[in-house]
């Protein structure tokens, strides 16, 4: 399965979270409007266009309406496998692992700019994806971009989330990455995806690069997850 506008707005990861059982708390709808509200100061039309700053599969599977996009720099985070999945790519008895920013250091990716006039419903689809439980937190961040600074809406790790799982080592991560598979894919699939868009973009990723090694190195040793990943 994979995600695009139409599933994202019709549910979808809500009812794979209800239909699994998984003691995943939902966003509700009214917690979820009044997040985007908060963030665009009271205002379902804001005075001026949003920029969304993408780090994994937004970058290659936006799934929601932009007017224009920028490679652009975010200070004081980093990208990195540190939020548990059981569902998408992933499984109660085997979760995987998807990104998130953390803190410190910095991170390359896409600025996206979302017309003012399209922004309640642009950003509710973005909230559907990202904001369907508590494992991230949206705040307003600085990117650099070589036609200057935007103020852009990112999506950081919520560190107080029972499913944060810290800093894992680049074998820890390849470990659980190498396995795990969910309705959505696998975790294998998801890290060379990403991987594959930054070089695109002229955005080198060492600890990706890394992590995709290990990966590659491992789905080879393994049939199992090997065949897994093709399916």
């Amino acid at each position: 399965m994979s995600l695009t506008r139409d599933s994202i707005r019709d549910g979808v990861l809500q009812r794979m979270i209800e239909e699994s059982g998984c003691p995943i708390r939902l966003t509700t709808e009214a917690e979820r409007h009044a997040s985007i509200l908060a963030m665009l100061g009271g205002r379902r039309t804001p005075p001026e266009d949003v920029w969304v700053f993408g780090y994994g599969s937004l970058i290659w599977n936006p799934a929601f309406h932009f007017a224009e996009r920028r490679l652009g720099t975010l200070h004081g985070w980093h990208r990195r496998f540190c939020l548990w999945t059981p569902l998408g790519r992933g499984t109660p008895e085997c979760p995987g692992l998807v990104l998130g920013l953390d803190r410190g250091g910095a991170c390359r990716g896409v600025a996206f700019r979302v017309r003012a006039a399209e922004a309640w419903e642009e950003l509710d689809i973005v909230w559907r994806r990202e904001m369907v439980s508590d494992g991230y937190l949206p705040r307003w961040t600085r990117v650099r971009t070589d036609a200057g600074e935007v103020r852009a809406i990112a999506f950081t790790i919520n560190r107080e989330a029972a499913r944060y799982a810290g800093k894992l080592s680049v074998p820890e991560a390849a470990s659980v990455i190498a396995r795990a598979t969910g309705r959505l894919g696998t975790c294998a699939q998801y890290l060379l995806s990403t991987v594959e868009h930054l070089e695109d973009l002229g955005i080198p990723d060492r600890r990706l690069r890394a992590l995709r090694d290990h990966v590659v190195a491992a789905t080879e040793q393994s049939p199992a997850a090997s065949a897994a990943g093709a399916e």
